[in-house]
This record gives structure tokens, sequence and C-alpha cells, in this order.
């Protein structure tokens, strides 16, 4: 993502971002929708489904012939990171924050400017975000509420008027290691220190090229995005689930999973009708079915060569 150093100087100072800038708000908008172990349980029923159910032509295959079927790589189920669920976290944020700046307009008597940021203007978040006391940075480098968890989106108006700041929270991490020894890639390679080139999020999200094939095996059944770290952390188990609807499954055909084959079928038209609305368009679609034969091959356990791009230049499986 080299993106991220292309605008250094605006993300190290807010004032090149909005002139005459003194402080930023930092909102938290909560996302998570169902305990882990809810959604645990239904994975397991969809996997004992896919068992019960496969079939040979019209009739029910036998035990045999089920394990056969799990073993096809187009038969199997691939995850979406529970913020992808949703509309687009964008839109929905940045929409409330205009409303919050109307708000301010009118209980402020002085003039200001404002700018509204929602993880697309060249700002730190997650820093200014610490500093604001929103949470703190966690060891798997996410923001930490110990309240709200980890399954919030962060949004920010950077503003001239002059507010009294609030204060920093202090870092509740503690001995625990849990994210760390459950990256399935080893992209938190210590404690607050990730490698997003080992990340599944970066690695099914941002990259554009082929993915090694040393990392595909760990894949597992990740689709897009991955939400392993926020999983096992503890803050996240007595967290609330998001009272945004926007933020529901609706609409989208490949959340909270999708199929392999599913994916694969898909075409242009297709995946611009699926993903309207959605910030999983973040992903092409040759991005998209390049995860989807990583997948397949995971479950079936086999290994996958993937053309560049996630394009159809090599076979779907191998």
């Amino acid at each position: 993502m080299t993106y991220l150093d292309r605008w250094r100087e605006l993300r190290t100072d807010v004032r090149r971002l909005l002139p005459g800038a003194r402080s930023v708000v930092v909102v938290a908008h909560a996302y998570r929708q169902v305990p882990e172990q809810d959604r645990t349980s239904a994975r397991g029923q969809e996997a004992q489904d896919d068992k019960v159910t496969s079939r040979q032509g019209d009739e029910a295959t036998d035990g045999r012939e089920a394990h056969s079927a799990i073993r096809d790589p187009r038969s199997a189920i691939g995850r979406v990171a529970q913020y992808a669920w949703g509309r687009d976290y964008h839109r929905v944020i940045r929409k409330k924050l205009h409303r919050l700046v109307d708000a301010l307009r009118r209980a402020v008597a002085e003039p200001f400017e404002a700018r509204v940021c929602v993880d697309t203007a060249p700002l730190v978040e997650r820093e200014i975000a610490a500093a604001a006391g929103v949470g703190w940075i966690g060891k798997n480098t996410l923001v930490l509420h110990p309240e709200l968890g980890s399954f919030f989106f962060l949004g920010a108006i950077v503003t001239t008027l002059e507010l009294a700041p609030s204060m920093p929270m202090a870092d509740h991490c503690g001995s625990c290691t849990r994210c760390l020894a459950a990256c399935p890639t080893g992209a938190l390679t210590a404690a607050y220190q990730m490698d997003a080139r080992r990340c599944i999020s970066y690695l099914t999200i941002e990259h554009r090229g082929p993915i090694d094939e040393e990392l595909q095996p760990l894949m597992g059944d990740w689709l897009y995005g991955c939400d392993v770290c926020q999983d096992v952390c503890p803050h996240n188990g007595p967290a609330p689930p998001a009272r945004e609807p926007a933020y529901r499954p609706a609409g989208n055909p490949l959340v909270p999973a999708a199929g392999v084959e599913q994916v694969l079928r898909m075409d242009a038209s297709d995946w611009a009708k699926a993903l309207a609305g959605s910030a999983m368009k973040r992903a092409t679609l040759p991005m998209l079915q390049r995860n989807a034969r990583i997948v397949g091959a995971n479950a079936a356990g086999r290994r996958t060569a993937i053309g560049q791009d996630g394009g159809d230049e090599a076979a779907p499986f191998s």
C-alpha cells in the first residue's frame, strides 16, 4: 500500500488538510453483528448441511459421496469479514458526520470550517482516535475500547474550532497475546506490530497481484477480509451488537459467506449488481475469483496456481 506514503506531510499535520485546523473530532461506529460462537455454530451447520444435501443428479448422496463432495473445491464456502456485511460504511458514517457538523453550526455561535473524513482522506485515524480517547491501539494494531471492543469504524471531523481535548485511554491489553497466537499467517510479528504483506485482510482486499504460494494455505476459508484477531480478543466477547441497521446483511448475496462456485461463475455485471452499495467493491472481480480459488484449494487440501491479478491464465485448481 505505497499510497500511504504519498501524503506523508498531510498525514502528520492536519492543518495541511484543512488550513487553520485546531481540533479533530473522532467518532466510533459499532458494526458487530453476531457473537463469534453463534457464527461458528452457523458455519458448522452450513458445512453439515452441505454434507447432507450434496447430490449426484437428483439423488441424495450417501456418506461416501458426501465426503467426496466436500473435497470438491467448488463446493467450498468462503467467509467475508463482518465490516463488509452491510452497506458501505463510508457513506453511512459520512452522512452522520455531516449532520453532526450541521448540529455544531447551530450550537456554536462562531463561524468555523470543517472537513469530514471517513477512511479516505490522508489522516492517521487510529493514532488520532487514541489521542482523542476513543480507545487505545491494541496488540493487534486496532483501536480497542474496553466496552465496545474493536468491531467499530472510525470517522473524523477536522475543524477550525478550538475544542477542549479528551484524555487518552490507558492500554488494557495487559499480558494477553491471543491475537498474536491466533493470526493464521503470522502477520502480527510482535505486540503492536503487523506485517501487512502477510495480513489476510490486505491480501484479499488490497493486494492486486498473485498471492505468495506460501501464504495461500494459511488463508483458510477467508474470501474477503479476516476477523480472527478480533474474534479472539477478550474485549470483543461482551461487546454489544451494532444498533445501526445499515450494517446488517441485506441485498449482498456474498455475505456473510459465499460459495466458491458462486463467485467463479460471476461476470462483471453480476459483480456490479451483487456489490452495489457495498464496501466489498474494493476488491475487483478478478481478485474475488482469485480469493475463491484459494478458498476452494484450501478446502480440498490442494495448492492452486493463481494468475496475475487473480485472472484466469492458470487452471482454476491444480
